[in-house]
C-alpha cells in the first residue's frame, strides 16, 4: 500500500487502466456529485464524444457530434447539468448542454475565438465564458438564468486563453500570461471588474489557477526553468513567487477537495504524471505515478480525498488512474 503525508491511512492509487476512445487532445472531465464523472474528448472527426461513470460503471463512449478545432471545456453548476462549449471550425464558440434528461442540441454563441473557450460558473444557473479574440484581448460572454448576454471586451494582450475561478457567489478571477510572460489578473468582484494587474514571473505557458474557499487563489505554471511555481492570493495579498520544483513539459493542473488542500499533476521530462500536494502545512515531495502521456493530465474531485486523473496515452487512447 502506498501511504503519503496527511492523506487518510485507508487510500491508495488505483492502477492506470485504459477506457479506450481514439482522443486528438487530452480530455475534460467533471463532475457534479459524489461518485459522479463526465469525460468529454475531440475524436477523429472532429466531434465530441463522450463518456460517464454513474457511480457504479462506466457508460461507453457516445458521440455528441459538432466541429471542433480543440478540445471542449465543460463545467457543471449543479446535480445532472453540464454545459459544454469549444471553437466550432467557424471559429464561434459553440455550446451543448445535458439538462438532467437529455442532451440540448449544439447552438452557435458567436464571437471569433483563437483558442477555445474558458468557462466557470459561481452559482446555480450561471455561466461566465471567456475567450481571447482576434485582438487579442479577453473577451467575455454570460448566462444569467434566463438569457445570454453579448460579448464584451475586458482588454488585455493575451498570448493564449486565460484561466478563471470562482471562489464563491458573483465572484471571478481571471488569469493570463501577457506579452511580457508575466502572470496577468482581472476580477470580477459582484459589481464591477477591477483593471489587470501585473502579478510577474516568466511563464512559458498560462497559468493553472484554483481556489480551496472563500478569499483563496492558488495558481501555478511553468516557469523558463521547467519548474512548477506558485503564487497565492490569502484573502488579503498576493504572496511572492515559489518555486516548488519538478521538471515540466507543460503547465500542470492543479485541483482542491478540500479546504486548505491542494494536488498538482504534471507530465514530466520522461513522458510519466507526476504529483505533488499540499496538506494544509506543508507540500509534500514530488511523486511519479507512472504512465506514458501524451500530453498534460486532466484531473478532477468529486469528494473528500478522491481524485480521478485522466490522459492521453501514446495508443491516443484514455487512460485513468485516481486515489481513494
Amino acid at each position: 500500500m502506498l501511504l503519503l503525508p496527511g492523506r487518510a491511512s485507508l487510500a491508495e492509487w488505483g492502477a492506470w487502466e485504459s477506457f479506450g476512445g481514439i482522443l486528438l487532445e487530452e480530455p475534460d472531465c467533471v463532475s457534479w456529485g459524489p461518485g459522479r464523472l463526465d469525460c468529454f474528448a475531440r475524436s477523429t472527426d472532429q466531434a465530441m464524444w463522450h463518456r460517464w461513470w454513474d457511480g457504479g460503471q462506466w457508460g461507453a463512449w457516445e458521440s455528441l457530434g459538432g466541429a471542433l478545432l480543440e478540445q471542449p471545456d465543460c463545467i457543471s453548476w449543479g446535480p445532472g447539468r453540464l454545459d459544454c462549449f469549444a471553437r466550432g471550425t467557424d471559429r464561434a464558440m459553440w455550446h451543448r448542454w445535458w439538462d438532467g434528461r437529455q442532451w440540448g442540441g449544439w447552438e452557435n454563441l458567436g464571437g471569433i475565438l483563437l483558442e477555445q473557450p474558458d468557462c466557470v460558473s459561481w452559482g446555480s444557473n450561471r455561466i461566465d465564458c471567456f475567450a481571447r479574440g482576434t485582438d487579442q484581448a479577453m473577451w467575455h460572454r454570460w448566462w444569467d438564468g434566463s438569457q445570454w448576454g453579448g460579448w464584451e471586451n475586458l482588454g488585455g494582450i493575451l498570448l493564449e486563453q486565460p484561466d478563471c475561478v470562482s471562489w464563491g457567489s458573483n465572484r471571478i478571477d481571471c488569469f493570463a500570461r501577457g506579452t511580457d510572460k508575466a502572470m496577468w489578473h482581472r476580477w470580477w468582484d459582484g459589481s464591477q471588474w477591477g483593471g489587470w494587474e501585473n502579478l510577474g514571473g516568466i511563464l512559458l505557458e498560462q497559468p493553472d489557477c484554483t481556489s480551496w474557499g472563500p478569499g483563496r487563489l492558488d495558481c501555478f505554471a511553468r516557469g523558463t526553468d521547467q519548474a512548477m511555481w506558485h503564487r497565492w492570493w490569502d484573502g488579503r495579498q498576493w504572496g511572492g513567487w515559489e518555486n516548488l520544483g519538478g521538471a515540466l513539459l507543460e503547465q500542470p493542473d492543479c485541483v482542491s477537495w478540500g479546504s486548505d488542500r491542494i494536488d498538482c499533476f504534471a507530465r514530466g521530462t520522461d513522458q510519466a504524471m507526476w504529483h505533488r500536494w499540499w496538506d494544509g502545512w506543508q507540500w509534500g515531495g514530488w511523486e511519479t505515478l507512472g504512465g506514458i502521456l501524451l500530453e498534460q493530465p486532466d484531473c478532477v474531485s468529486w469528494g473528500p480525498n478522491r481524485l480521478d486523473c485522466f490522459a492521453r496515452g501514446t495508443d491516443r487512447a484514455m487512460w485513468h488512474r485516481w486515489w481513494g
